[in-house]
Parts: structure tokens; sequence; C-alpha cells
């Protein structure tokens, strides 16, 4: 970043030294900002002077994100200077959960998802302004779109009639869910651990309205990387407590649904990683045996973790 651009900025025109940070799939231009003292991080992301708008409500979030005492960012600043827009927040020590988790015992691991379904939980008290559309009404018409492009697309996924039946006989489920606050990106990838512990959640970039039970929709792909910890933020969001029959059916519809989302989504950002993104939807599909069955195979493993 040109340091007259960060000099345009009141909060850091007296850093000592700005880092680009090169993670991520969003637009923005992120940088780690250190100030004079030594000590003292920041996080700040640039971004296009339009979007200043909508980072405001962003922002909002954030401080709202406070207010129900999540461990997520703080903000501290948002605006814009003569050709961008900014966004400072506090920065979060520590490293990359998806990084990291795979050194960690099993314990450990189980552990960090109780913390994290604590976390997600804590989110999930904050309801939808009025304006916001129902959820059921939001979800199928984005399912529409996605299985219409899914059609054309030319890449098929195994057994996909069985899979659209099963959503066929399920979607009516999502009718009078409660629309809530949803990160809509909560993976391993955006969770912050210092110390084998939770440090923090990030980029909330994503978030979206609606049914909480569809945030547990990247357990169904973080299981790959460890059952313990998905079976973790399962029990920490639940306080202990098994989920009952509705959330595996919802969980069950929604991975469903996932497949041709996640087809789509990968064909448009990362083409080169379809092979791989076809071989993690046929994991899930066959630890549900294509929706023969709710509660996925890997939840009920035997364990000394629990």
């Amino acid at each position: 970043m040109p340091v007259t651009l960060a000099e345009q900025i009141p909060h850091i025109r007296e850093c000592h030294k700005v880092v680009p940070i090169h993670k991520g799939f969003s637009s923005d231009e992120k940088y780690l900002v250190h100030m004079p003292d030594g000590h003292d991080k920041l996080f700040l992301r640039i971004f296009k002077p339009e979007q200043l708008e909508a980072k405001k409500i962003e922002y909002a979030l954030l401080k709202k994100m406070q207010d129900y005492g999540v461990a997520s960012l703080k903000p501290l600043a948002i605006g814009k200077t003569l050709e961008k827009g900014y966004m400072i927040t506090s920065y979060i020590e520590g490293n990359d959960a998806g990084e990291e988790i795979s050194a960690y015992s099993e314990q450990e691991q189980y552990d960090l998802g109780i913390a994290a379904g604590k976390e997600l939980k804590k989110m999930h008290q904050y309801a939808a302004p009025e304006t916001i559309t129902p959820w059921h009404f939001r979800k199928i018409e984005k399912y529409q779109k996605y299985l219409d492009a899914y059609s054309s697309c030319g890449i098929k996924v195994n057994n996909d009639k069985q899979i659209m039946d099963f959503i066929d006989e399920n979607i009516h489920l999502m009718e009078q869910r409660p629309n809530l606050f949803q990160h809509d990106d909560f993976h391993l990838g955006n969770l912050i651990v210092k110390n084998k512990k939770l440090a923090g959640v990030i980029d909330f970039d994503r978030y979206d309205w609606g049914d909480p039970i569809h945030e547990f929709l990247k357990i169904g792909f973080s299981r790959g990387i460890s059952v313990p910890f998905s079976r973790g933020q399962i029990k920490g969001y639940f306080q202990g407590e098994e989920p009952g029959e509705e959330f595996w059916q919802l969980y069950s519809l929604y991975m469903a649904m996932c497949v041709f989302s996640s087809v789509i989504w990968t064909l448009n950002t990362i083409p080169e990683e379809m092979d791989d993104m076809l071989q993690k939807i046929e994991v899930f599909l066959d630890d549900h045996d294509y929706f023969n069955r709710l509660q996925p195979k890997w939840y009920n493993k035997l364990s000394g973790y629990e």
C-alpha cells in the first residue's frame, strides 16, 4: 500500500509499518498495520469507494457482535480517502485454525469445536431487521438459480436426481424458520487460535440473515479435517446436549442444497479446483448415503474426548 494512502487515514497516519495480507477470496485489500509503540497492531481493509455504504452496515454488525460478547474484530474507524474506502478494526493475534488443528490432540480439537459452537450461539442472538424477507423465500430463490445453472453447466454429480428429490420432499421444513444473523462462512479457516485456544472469529463480510442451522453447512466439509472439531462445534452450540431430529432434518436439507451451489460457486470462482470440490461433495454424500440417512456417519464415531 502506498505510504501516501496511509497518510490519508487519520487513525493510522503515524503507523510504523504496513504489511499486506494475501489470504481469502475477498476483493478487498487487507493489511496488518503496526503502530509506533511496537505492541498495537490493527487490521485494515481497503475497498472501492462505492462499497462504503455496504461496509458501514458490516461495521455496525461488528459493533453488535461486541454487544453480544462475540470474540471478533473490534471496529475502530471507517471512512473514505480521496480514492478508496477503508475500515480499521482490532487485530486478533494468532494463527489460522485450519492450518494448526492437525497438530492438536483429539481432545484439543474437540475443545476448539466446543468453543467455536459457543461463539456461534452468541451470534445467533441477533434477529434480522423486520425489512429482511423471510428466510425460506430467499433460500428457495437462491437454490432455484443454482439448480438452473447446474442443469446447464455440463458437470454432473452422482445420483443428482435422488438428491433433487430429497430436497423437493423436505424443502417445506424451511418455512417458519427463524431469521437470525448468519456469519455465513463459519469454518476453521475463519477461526484464529493461539496456544491451542480459540482467540477469535474473523471475516464477517459474507454475513446474511436466516436459519441458524444453515451455519453448520461448513462442518460437512471441515469434518474431513477434524471430526472431533465438527462434533464439538455441534455439542458446544447445544450446550453439551444432543441436537434433536429437527436439526438433522434441516442440516441434511441444507447439505443437499449446497451440492449444486458448491459446483456453481467453484465453477465461477476457482474452476481449477473443481475436481477437489467434487471429491469433497462425494465424501459428504457418502456420509449421508445420498440422504437415505439424516445424521452423518461420522457424528457418532466412538471417542474418548467427551
